[in-house]
């Protein structure tokens, strides 16, 4: 080996030519590439997945820029390292040039006042911070942070980015080049499909196969498909349940059921639990889409919906998938009415914004001899005593007289 070091961290690009992927922000003609080529860069936030390439986009700007580069965490990073940071980028006998780049990675997890702390030394130049999130900063960071700072959406690498860096570093001297590796095209390409657009995961994996496998009798390292297979394991799912991507999931999997899609709407069941999300949390879920979606034109998926969820609590993961498939593809394919939802919240914001009225004196309560004299239930038809058992009588208040909350639609039976 020339280095202890993983591969991944030995394939890091030195330069910004040499950075795989993201065209969008980087391309030559791209607003983030001319800025980092004219020396105007600002503060910027770099979002996205993990493996995507955020640090190394970081450390390639501080060589291009040619500005000192002071790396924080911040799950181990606190107001007294912030401060640190800034007095050494003051000091002009460590940074001659009086700029810095203070990268801090996981920049969500520093709190308020962490983030405050920054605040100044941002604004006033000291430094140039690039934060790196996996989450949505709009929700996570605070937001005098992100109107001082750029905003930069990176995306997973696709495939052809993966095999491209991966065919880098069999060839790269400081990569596996000094290693008589053996590989088909087919099968690196294989490992950068399931590495799910992480560079990282798709190196890891190529190293652990070629560290691990012996020399053939004719001095190769010969990595077959299955080998490879091996090593990267089950495809890496982008999915965490704590975080952006578990509103994203959770989001397209209702909206598959209303839209009446049962093929998305068990693809995103499925992303669900190999992500490890609660199967209750996802049975609540079709409830309240047998209710909201479903509604009137089919109750007996309230019905099924509910049936679910007990059986879940019964059952357990994870023979629970085929009970939840079974629940969100009958809400999918049920027809769908709204009527209900839309009646309940019409009748909340009256209630909420507007004199409603008084119960009718005749439908009110007279637990008590007497209060009859008062009006208290005086003239209530009783509907079983008619035909049909139905009577015409007035429900509503006098204020609210010809309001209509419930309107049936057409796939209402």
């Amino acid at each position: 080996m020339i280095s202890n070091e993983p591969l991944a961290h030995r394939m890091k690009p030195k330069n910004i030519d040499d950075y795989v992927g993201q065209e969008h922000i980087l391309g030559k003609d791209k607003i983030l590439y001319r800025t980092i080529k004219a020396d105007r860069l600002s503060s910027i936030i770099l979002w996205g997945p993990p493996g995507c390439g955020k640090t190394s986009l970081a450390k390639v700007i501080s060589n291009t820029t040619k500005y000192k580069f002071i790396k924080l965490n911040a799950v181990a990073s606190g107001v007294s390292d912030i401060k640190k940071a800034v007095e050494e980028a003051g000091n002009s006998m460590f940074n001659p040039s009086g700029k810095c780049i203070l990268f801090i990675d996981e920049i969500h997890r520093f709190n308020k006042l962490q983030q405050d702390a920054l605040l100044p030394f941002v604004e006033n130049g000291t430094v140039i911070l690039i934060g790196a999130t996996t989450e949505n900063p709009y929700f996570e960071v605070n937001k005098a942070l992100i109107s001082r700072s750029m905003v930069f959406k990176l995306n997973p690498l696709t495939p052809k980015n993966i095999f491209d860096v991966l065919k880098k570093a069999l060839d790269y001297k400081e990569g596996l080049g000094e290693y008589n590796v053996k590989i088909e095209d087919e099968t690196l390409e294989k490992i950068a499909e399931v590495s799910n657009g992480d560079v990282r995961t798709a190196l890891n994996g190529l190293e652990v196969a070629v560290l691990t496998t012996p020399i053939d009798k004719d001095g190769y390292i010969n990595i077959t498909k299955e080998i490879a297979a091996d090593s990267v394991q089950n495809r890496k799912i982008l999915f965490d349940k704590t975080g952006d991507s578990h509103y994203d999931n959770i989001s397209a999997f209702i909206k598959s059921m209303r839209g009446s899609d049962p093929d998305a709407t068990i693809f995103y069941l499925a992303r669900a639990l190999a992500g490890g999300e609660d199967p209750v949390f996802i049975a609540r879920r079709i409830i309240i889409a047998a209710s909201e979606d479903v509604g009137m034109a089919n109750p007996n998926a309230l019905i099924l919906a509910n049936a679910a969820l007990q059986s879940v609590h019964a059952i357990g993961m994870p023979e629970s998938r085929i009970i939840l498939s079974q629940a969100a593809v009958y809400v999918a394919t049920s027809p769908k009415s709204n009527s209900t939802y839309l009646g309940i919240n019409r009748a909340m914001q009256d209630i909420e914004n507007m004199d409603t009225g008084k119960i009718p004196m005749h439908i009110r309560n007279a637990p008590a001899a007497g209060m009859e004299k008062e009006g208290y239930g005086l003239g209530y038809k009783y509907p079983h005593d008619y035909p049909m058992h139905q009577v015409e009588q007035q429900y509503l208040p006098d204020k609210m007289r010809g309001v209509k909350y419930y309107i049936k639609d057409d796939t209402v039976v």
